[in-house]
């Protein structure tokens, strides 16, 4: 299944060059987010791959809802990570496509197409980045590390603002580096700490696999390992327990184990 994923996404990824940098026209969805003929076509390619090689299997895709399956298997896609980046011609956006078995994130693929790097783990199998394993870092003092965010907006938006605040003072290197783009550069090692407030499914289900399998950690701003917690942040997991004690402000309990 992550061979299948593997490809699936980079012809999918195809599709979406033919639309990039092309002034393609952009619609706008109910809650105002804005979509592309390269997000439909991209996941319609997807749907049609997971249909004829697992027709069991349940598929949840940003552009075009839920068809539920008949086995333990639900594929979670995102066509186009990043569609504003896509937009702007800036090449840092990516196809995601997760696996959930029985509600478990269990494999995870990212492919950038504009960039030519693609990132896929599954669990127990490890994290690739073109074919090599991929690590996060191993920086262990939050002064040396670097530290992400899709969006400062946002972080002010969902209250997120004074912990970003400490954080961006503490580190070595601040960048938005945003959506999927970050948090892949956490997972092979080219930045320490990833903070998105807000996040669907689709978002998440590919990132926990991987992030994980390259040593790291993906887990909502409560500290808990999940897909479905609707936020984010990913840590090379040296530096997690002092991610979190900022973030929650030295209020709630930073789980065991991290």
């Amino acid at each position: 299944m992550l061979d299948f994923a593997v490809e699936a996404a980079w012809q999918a990824g195809k599709i979406t060059l033919e639309y990039f940098q092309t002034a393609t026209p952009v619609e706008h969805k109910a809650d105002a987010s804005p979509v592309t003929l390269a997000d439909r076509r991209a996941e319609e390619t997807l749907r049609e791959r997971i249909q004829h090689a697992f027709p069991d299997h349940g598929i949840l895709g940003e552009e075009f809802g839920e068809v539920p399956g008949r086995s333990r298997y639900r594929w979670i896609l995102d066509p186009v990570d990043g569609t504003r980046s896509f937009i702007q011609g800036v090449p840092l956006y990516g196809v995601m496509m997760g696996l959930e078995e029985a509600g478990k994130a269990v494999l995870g693929v990212v492919h950038f197409p504009a960039l030519g790097e693609t990132v896929y783990a599954a669990t127990g199998e490890g994290c690739y980045w073109n074919g090599r394993r991929a690590h996060v870092s191993g920086v262990a003092r939050l002064e040396e590390a670097v530290l992400l965010a899709t969006s400062m907006r946002s972080l002010y938006e969902e209250g997120r603002g004074p912990a970003f605040e400490v954080l961006q003072q503490r580190t070595r290197l601040q960048r938005t580096w945003g959506d999927c783009f970050g948090h892949i550069l956490v997972a092979t090692g080219r930045a320490e700490i990833m903070l998105d407030p807000v996040l669907n499914i689709w978002d998440c289900a590919a990132l926990l696999p991987i992030l994980e399998e390259a040593g790291g950690t993906f887990t909502d701003w409560a500290g808990i390992p999940t897909h479905t917690g609707g936020n984010g942040i990913s840590t090379n997991g040296h530096l997690l327990r002092t991610v979190l004690e900022i973030t929650q402000g030295g209020r709630q309990p930073v789980p065991s184990g991290s």
